[in-house]
């Protein structure tokens, strides 16, 4: 019965589609970079600052020089972490297992060192000037997400200015905005580690 379903539904015609309007056409595209920036930053980082900043900022209160340091100190790891982890990449090997490898002028270097790429597997991963800005980027979107974590923010300005206020307030929409325009001009082609590979 469920066979014969099968073979029912596989004859019908293909329903014609209708032409997309430019408005579905755009939010087709806004939709898709949308889905892009998900690679921007590390998800092990994002998750080690969140589940430390509590933590080490004692709920943002700070009570000694000590625990703004670490805050600092924190702030700076986690955002050095999504720079260098935006050089890696990752491909699936012939038993469909997933590799890491950092990305260098020459090629991926395969982090286990098992598997040998051939000359046009590491031409498709060699490190590119483009690379660069994504790094760059994705601290900057870092340290505007630190920016808006009220636990650093009462940490390090315990008694903000008004211009301090309206720094702390602007100054992370303006590196969202920006880093989020070049995102969707300039995708990323790496599926490093905490990013997620496609089936393909």
């Amino acid at each position: 019965m469920a066979e014969t379903q099968h073979l029912l539904i596989a004859s019908l015609p293909e329903a014609p589609r209708k032409p997309k309007s430019k408005v579905q056409k755009v939010a087709r595209k806004a939709f898709k970079g949308t889905a892009h920036l998900s690679n921007l930053l590390p998800t092990g980082s994002v998750m080690g600052f969140q589940i430390m900043c509590p933590v080490l900022t004692h709920q943002g209160q700070c009570p000694t020089v000590a625990s703004r340091w670490l805050t600092c100190f924190l702030v700076f790891v986690c955002a050095v972490s999504c720079f260098l982890l935006s050089f890696t990449d990752s491909f699936r090997d012939p038993r469909g297992k997933v590799r890491y490898g950092l990305a260098t002028p020459s090629g991926l270097m395969v982090m286990d060192g098992t598997i040998a790429l051939t000359e046009e597997e590491k031409e498709k991963y060699k490190l590119r000037f483009i690379d660069f800005m994504h790094a760059i980027m994705s601290m900057l979107v870092f340290f505007a997400i630190s920016m808006f974590d009220q636990n650093v923010i009462r940490c390090l300005f315990p008694v903000p200015s008004e211009d301090t206020k309206e720094l702390l307030t602007g100054l992370p929409f303006i590196i969202g905005v920006v880093c989020g325009g070049f995102f969707l001009v300039f995708p990323t082609r790496r599926h490093g580690i905490g990013s997620p590979l496609t089936k393909e």
